[in-house]
């Protein structure tokens, strides 16, 4: 299966505001003590373990590795227009999320306490 290139923009464009939403939850819910205290160690390992709040971290990461590395895709298939680099560029920006994704994924169940020691 293809995916034209105006399907591929629109998952874009998808992506891009549902990060914007996601983060705006994740600022929120930053907000709801002081941010020096968020960040102690005790804390931010509480969040992890917050099962809602894990899938919320998790589908950031999903949406802006999904829409960086689109995006960059895109960048790089303008600097050169042939069948070869588009395909190359696809597969190169489709392994590298899939990457950061799985190590994203990884810290997140790491952290939750549910990883390998």
């Amino acid at each position: 299966m293809t995916l034209r290139e105006s399907q591929i923009m629109k998952i874009h464009y998808i992506t891009g505001l549902a990060a914007l939403f996601v983060v705006a939850v994740h600022i929120i819910m930053r907000l709801i003590m002081p941010f020096n205290t968020s960040l102690e160690y005790g804390n931010v390992i509480a969040n992890y373990h917050n099962i809602l709040y894990a899938i919320l971290l998790e589908s950031i990461l999903i949406l802006i590795a999904l829409h960086g590395f689109n995006g960059v895709r895109i960048i790089l298939i303008e600097l050169r227009q042939n069948k070869h680099w588009e395909n190359g560029v696809t597969i190169f920006t489709i392994i590298a999320m899939i990457t950061i994704v799985a190590y994203g994924t990884r810290t997140i169940i790491m952290a939750n306490g549910l990883g390998f020691e």
